[in-house]
């Protein structure tokens, strides 16, 4: 992993799921060449590990505070997170 590269997961509450919200995330993080993940979360939440350039997951952590149209984002948390292996970025269940 490059010296600018890093890892972070956020918890983005809100209305956040049936509104497309994961799919928005995986677009929005493979436009941005991010790896990781975004998940549906059984508190009503939606977690999203991405790894990449610092600069880049700060610009994904901007998009998640609008998400989709019918989204309602009211709080992102965010915490550092260990570097993974993935390649690519996936919806998960």
């Amino acid at each position: 992993m490059a010296s600018n590269s890093s890892a972070r997961r956020f918890i983005v509450h809100g209305r956040v799921q049936g509104v497309g919200f994961r799919y928005f995330v995986e677009r929005v993080a493979l436009d941005l060449s991010l790896t990781g993940y975004v998940k549906n979360r059984a508190d009503g939440s939606v977690e999203v590990y991405a790894g990449g350039d610092l600069d880049r997951l700060g610009k994904l952590k901007g998009l998640l505070a609008y998400g989709p149209r019918w989204a309602r984002v009211e709080r992102i948390d965010e915490s550092e997170a260990p570097p993974g292996d993935a390649s690519g970025f996936r919806i998960t269940y």
